[in-house]
């Protein structure tokens, strides 16, 4: 693999967090699994992580995965982030059940949750719903970029869970400002909390896009994810803060993302692939409905090699 290739590869692996259940896809769950199955398989398969869905939509799942032959599994068994709701108790009495049936022996399609993802509004959400995630599951907790962020990122750095931010919708006033992701990622890195982030970044990067895939649908300037994923790799190995962030998240020209044998580089900062391994540490994934577009996206830039449609 030439070095800049690898580059992108250390940025790209398991990046994608797959949601097609969610809009603005709303696949159906047969399409959504046997998509995923075939995503592991693709050329740029590397770049797909975890299949997100509802926690109570787990029992339909496994309706669906159990006429998969062991064959879809390209790297061991599937992990399935399980969205769960407040209270949490519920929803995690479903994903313990899902994980017990599914190690339990005699299933040819073998899968387990190992994260969950909840909305949380206050650090006692934080500690209430922590105290009830089951060992080995880890806990993935959206918190609102207001004057309760720092607090929130307290109680989920105290216990060991991760943040997420939600950067676009389906509506412009879903969509995150550049402003609020880098208070987000500065304060993350700040506090040594791990994140991923959700919907919108469809796109490589910052642009003026329909938000949806009906042809009446609204436009706006989504965020990209190089733009969110270049600027936490900088916020973490080079202490930025979120005003010296702010032109990263702002850039629009593509060509201000140098990638080189050495590393990546945009806006006069710049990170080696080894630095970019680390910070992947720190920034995980996004979630996106398509996992096509972000690949497609970025082999049309030239930065992944051309290759059939998955």
């Amino acid at each position: 693999m030439p070095d800049r290739a690898r580059v992108i590869a250390a940025l790209m692996h398991e990046l994608v967090d797959y949601a097609g259940l969610f809009p603005p896809a709303a696949q159906n769950m047969a399409d959504a699994v046997q998509r995923y199955a075939r995503y592991q398989f693709a050329p740029h398969g590397d770049a797909l992580g975890r299949f997100v869905i509802p926690a109570d939509r787990l029992i339909e799942w496994e309706r669906v995965a159990v006429a998969l032959p062991p064959s879809a599994r390209r790297r061991g068994p599937w992990r399935l982030s399980a969205l769960v709701s407040q209270p949490v108790g519920r929803d995690i009495a479903a994903v313990l059940s899902f994980n017990k049936r599914r190690a339990s022996g005699g299933h040819v399609f073998q899968a387990y949750v190992d994260s969950i993802e909840v909305k949380v509004a206050t650090p006692d959400e934080v500690r209430q719903a922590a105290a009830e995630t089951p060992g080995g599951v880890r806990a993935v907790f959206e918190c609102p970029v207001t004057d309760v962020l720092d607090s929130l990122l307290s109680a989920i750095q105290a216990a060991g869970g991760i943040a997420k931010i939600r950067t676009g919708g389906v509506v412009p006033e879903a969509i995150a400002a550049p402003a609020a992701i880098a208070r987000f990622i500065a304060a993350c890195a700040s506090q040594g909390v791990p994140f991923k982030a959700t919907a919108g970044l469809h796109h490589p990067v910052r642009a003026t896009r329909r938000l949806s895939y009906e042809p009446n649908a609204p436009v706006a300037m989504m965020n990209g994810f190089l733009n969110v994923f270049a600027a936490a790799a900088f916020a973490r190995t080079l202490g930025l803060d979120a005003s010296q962030l702010m032109p990263v998240l702002e850039e629009r020209a593509p060509g201000a993302f140098v990638f080189s044998e050495s590393g990546l580089s945009c806006g006069g900062y710049a990170v080696t692939t080894a630095e970019i391994v680390a910070a992947r540490r720190f920034a995980l994934s996004f979630g996106s409905c398509s996992f096509e577009e972000p690949i497609q996206s970025l082999i049309a830039l030239g930065l992944l090699a051309r290759s059939p449609e998955p």
